[in-house]
């Protein structure tokens, strides 16, 4: 509840910064004129900024955010392994070769996000395909699948940015992979809400089962849980909600790995409280770091550079306490 409250604070206070002043009376009066008659009292200008720009971008920001870090607590209960992050899987070496080639084939900004979030699922179902063929242990099959396409799909966006024109493609190619939210709009929010929502709800309803998928497969299965099943259905709700998100977002990294950590040290291992509780603070730190980005400089910061620069550091001073393991 916290958190939550915490959350709103900021979101306030995000819709209201920027380069171009909206105050928090014109902000409120603008958002409440869509529901009820009001006289207006700001201007075209401050309207048309709020809820065709800022606003998208701050939803996107907290939606983004919450999906990542929530994919990172999903991949570390159900992998058992305490650096399984959202990329594990492919999902995001799939979205950047997706938005590449459609950037390649001078696609609309449209396009851009429906390749990445396709090429993204197609990904991830192929890790899974083959993963399900390795004999032996299938979550290390999924794992090692996962970096042998990862790196394939790399190789392929490598490609592609050698071949693309330099003065025109690479550039923006180089610069989604960077990660931003610049040019966010509704548009946007209407794409991914609807792929977040349906991968967000299963796992956090069936948070308190991941603590039975720790215990290994025999209990779970003592205890009415079908392991198997139940880490098929997480994974791929976790890999929904990590696609959706690096369609509009690009490349934006560590989220999944510090986050669910981080959240540790604050409520426990306990999934029934750590899934929420990783969903608010995720929207929290990128929301926060997404203003750094368009507030800092004269020029913005692709958001992956401030998640890397902030991430490593906090995240090494978490493994590195005393009684802290991994």
């Amino acid at each position: 509840m916290i958190l939550a409250f915490l959350l709103l604070i900021i979101i306030i206070f995000s819709i209201t910064l920027g380069r171009y002043p909206i105050g928090t009376r014109e902000a409120f009066g603008i958002i409440g004129s869509k529901l009820f008659d009001i006289d207006p009292f700001w201007t075209g200008t401050q309207e048309s900024l709020l809820l065709n720009h800022r606003l998208p971008r701050v939803i996107l920001a907290c939606l983004v955010g919450c999906c990542l870090s929530t994919a990172g607590a999903s991949y570390q209960g159900v992998f058992q392994n305490a650096m399984a992050a959202p990329d594990i899987l492919g999902a995001s070496s799939g979205a950047a070769f997706g938005a590449a080639l459609a950037i390649l084939l001078d696609m609309g900004k449209t396009m851009i996000i429906v390749s990445a979030f396709s090429f993204s699922l197609l990904t991830v179902a192929l890790v899974i395909y083959i993963g399900h063929r390795v004999r032996g242990k299938q979550v290390l099959g999924l794992i090692l699948a996962g970096i042998m396409i990862s790196s394939l799909m790399s190789s392929g966006t490598s490609f592609i940015k050698l071949v693309a024109d330099p003065e025109n493609q690479l550039p923006t190619i180089t610069y989604w992979l960077m990660g931003s939210f610049n040019g966010a709009s509704p548009e946007d929010v209407g794409f991914v809400v609807v792929p977040m929502a349906v991968g967000l709800a299963p796992l956090f309803l069936f948070r308190w089962r991941i603590n039975v998928l720790t215990l290994g497969n025999d209990e779970a299965r003592t205890m009415g849980v079908n392991a198997k099943r139940l880490r098929t259905i997480i994974i791929m709700c976790a890999t929904l909600i990590t696609a959706a998100s690096v369609s509009v977002s690009g490349m934006i990294g560590w989220i999944g790995l510090v986050i669910p950590h981080l959240t540790r040290r604050l409520v426990g291992n306990n999934y029934k409280y750590l899934m929420p509780a990783t969903m608010v603070l995720g929207a929290i730190f990128l929301l926060v770091v997404d203003n750094i980005s368009r507030n800092l400089l004269a020029t913005e910061i692709p958001i992956g550079i401030l998640t890397s620069l902030i991430g490593v550091p906090f995240f090494i001073f978490l493994i590195s306490r005393d009684g802290e393991q991994l």
